[in-house]
């Protein structure tokens, strides 16, 4: 029997029908391409999608999860505002070749050149800062091309932000804290795997990560968010320890006190910085055992730099492991000797400073009066003696005038380069350093001065003494001694009284006790400077012998004598010889001629030219006067040290204002 043909038929007919019906309905559908539609197949919902990749390999697209994009930045727009190539909701879509692909940089750039072409910049002032995050990644090293696959950056904003899910919550909320402690996991997850798995068990992971706290580092804390720089570059380098510093304020500030932070504060990144410590990701607490800085592990970690395998560097000894690269000058119970050594010279700044500006303006001030009130000078008793007064005294030999000379151009050097790395962070600083070649040149230079200025006072000191050994007149507490005796303080007190117009003033002899101070002083600074300085230019030897605290100690006592030494020079040293009214105009050249007017001298020194005079030796000391030429050689060389000591001094005072 034949089968029945009938049903068939009617089946066929049925299904050419729904093709018909539905054929119209597909491409309707594919002409309205909203994000219903696509999210149909790109949920998720279906398994993996998965299109032709590199090499012939598949790749798997990213599932959309409809609430989380609706949430997103970008959930108000359809997705074929970005995927602006694809025509048609046919799987394997087919695309408009014509057409780039989704391009977050060229799409915003675009958004924002309509934001201010319609004059709402204000109005939309995040997509403004879209395009400068999108400035700033361009230039970073994300941006650069993958070694892998050069036609590819190393990272580009989907592998950052995902486009579907991207929002980032208001500052203060608790959203905001949850995003921020992904931060690690984005970065670690997809690309950085070995520094993530060092970060979690680092301090700042485990704060992060275990406990919440956002306010410890995340990566883009320490590498920033958009302009990410590759991690050996000095630009990097230097910005690192300031992104350390934003979050340790206090041992930043007591870092930049040590050479390794002034070296880094020029600008130079070859001396020890955070990471070189700490580590970088797998950063542990101090008492912690395996920490890089832990006492059992502190030389290892200081032997890395300082070894004999380096040019110009040495191995470590054992005071290197007790040195505190972190001391401060507040903490009594953790750096004792920081603490009095930082009180101590504080005293003593005050004290000088206090003292002698005092004696300088009360002097100013005094001299001042005197002058406008006519009051003569002292009167010298010159009976019976006949005086050329077309001669000059001789005040200092040629021998005195040349260490003078070097001593003050080898001072100003000391006071450049040693103030270059004291105030490392001040606007002019670097700009010295680079001038002369880096912070080596400039250490070199400052020990070659130092060297230099040790010399001429062991010259001059051996000199002197022999001379004086071997003279059988000299009174070691004489008055024409440098050795300080009773009527210097017995003068320095008549100083005051005529200061406050209590008596006259006193009458000096050979040498003032202000003169006898300037003198003094230069020992001293020889032996606090140049010990110190001794021991922080060979610390490996230092290090041998004493323990680590003598480093702080040193380098605090180093740069504040040093501070005291150079503001006392270029003010009250400048002052008592240049700038009181009897001297002005400046400057006062005896020291470059060697020799003064009877006038002036008799005015400076009435006891010993009364002492002269009544022993009949003042024709000894009387000298023609200096050519024409000398003495004006001498006031263009005098005014051009003091130019450069005021200089110098506006340097010191923008150092320490913080300038």
């Amino acid at each position: 029997m034949k089968p029945h043909r009938l049903p068939v038929a009617i089946v066929t007919l049925f299904l050419i029908g729904a093709a018909l019906i539905w054929q119209p309905q597909a491409r309707a559908e594919a002409g309205k391409l909203d994000n219903a539609f696509c999210l149909r197949c790109h949920d998720g919902s279906k398994g993996t999608l998965e299109v032709p990749g590199k090499d012939g390999e598949k790749r798997a697209l990213t599932a959309v999860e409809d609430i989380k994009y609706v949430k997103s930045i970008h959930g108000d727009m359809q997705c074929v505002d970005c995927h602006k190539e694809i025509t048609d909701a046919v799987a394997s879509h087919k695309k408009n070749p014509a057409v780039a692909k989704p391009n977050c940089v060229t799409c915003h750039q675009a958004l924002w050149e309509t934001v201010k072409k319609d004059n709402l910049t204000a109005e939309k002032s995040r997509l403004g800062l879209v395009v400068q995050n999108i400035e700033a990644y361009q230039k970073s090293f994300h941006a650069t091309p993958d070694k892998d696959d050069p036609s590819h950056p190393k990272a580009y904003c989907e592998d950052c932000h995902s486009s579907h899910t991207f929002s980032v919550p208001p500052i203060g909320s608790a959203k905001r804290s949850e995003w921020h402690k992904e931060i690690p996991k984005t970065c670690g997850e997809k690309c950085h795997e070995d520094q993530f798995k060092r970060y979690v068990k680092s301090i700042h992971g485990e704060e992060v990560l275990d406990k919440g706290n956002i306010k410890a580092a995340v990566c883009t804390d320490c590498h920033t968010v958009h302009s990410v720089m590759n991690t050996s570059s000095d630009a990097f380098k230097l910005a690192n320890v300031n992104a350390c510093g934003g979050c340790h304020k206090e041992n930043f500030k007591s870092y930049t006190d040590t050479y390794h932070g002034q070296v880094n504060r020029l600008g130079y990144t070859y001396t020890a910085r955070c990471p070189d410590c700490h580590g970088s990701h797998e950063i542990r607490a101090v008492d912690d055992p395996k920490s890089k800085v832990s006492p059992q592990n502190r030389m290892k970690t200081c032997q890395k730099c300082h070894n004999d395998k380096k040019p110009g560097m040495h191995d470590a000894t054992p005071g290197f492991a007790s040195f505190g690269p972190h001391a401060n000058s507040h903490d009594f119970a953790k750096y004792p000797q920081m603490y009095i050594a930082t009180k101590f010279m504080v005293g003593l700044l005050i004290f000088v400073f206090v003292f002698f500006w005092a004696h300088s303006g009360l002097w100013y001030y005094r001299e001042w009066q005197d002058r406008k009130a006519g009051k003569p000078a002292h009167h010298i008793n010159l009976k019976g003696l006949e005086v050329d007064h077309a001669k000059q005294f001789k005040r200092f030999p040629w021998g005195w005038r040349l260490a003078h000379l070097v001593f003050a151009l080898v001072t100003m050097t000391l006071v450049l380069t040693g103030t270059t790395a004291l105030y490392a962070s001040s606007s002019w600083a670097p700009i010295v350093a680079q001038t002369v070649g880096g912070p080596r040149m400039v250490g070199l230079i400052h020990r070659i001065a130092a060297a230099s200025f040790v010399s001429i006072f062991l010259i001059h000191f051996i000199y002197v003494m022999q001379k004086l050994l071997r003279s059988k007149t000299f009174r070691w507490f004489g008055p024409d001694s440098f050795i300080p005796n009773w009527k210097d303080f017995a003068d320095c007190w008549g100083m005051f009284k005529w200061f406050l117009g209590k008596g006259d003033k006193p009458r000096f002899d050979r040498w003032t006790y202000f003169e006898k101070f300037d003198y003094w002083a230069v020992f001293w600074g020889v032996n606090i400077i140049g010990w110190s300085g001794l021991m922080l230019a060979f610390p490996h030897i230092t290090a041998t012998y004493l323990p680590g605290w003598v480093f702080n100690v040193g380098t605090l006592v180093h740069g504040e004598e040093a501070f005291l030494a150079a503001v006392f020079l270029f003010t009250v040293h400048f002052f008592n010889n240049h700038f009181r009214p009897d001297k002005l105009p400046p400057p006062d050249v005896v020291m470059f001629t060697g020799s003064q007017s009877l006038e002036e001298f008799r005015q400076d020194h009435p006891a010993y030219y009364q002492r002269l005079v009544d022993s009949g030796e003042l024709e000894k000391y009387l000298v023609d006067a200096p050519a024409p030429q000398m003495t004006l050689g001498s006031k263009i060389l005098g005014l051009t040290l003091i130019t450069l000591g005021l200089g110098l001094l506006v340097l010191v005072g923008v150092g320490f204002f913080g300038g």
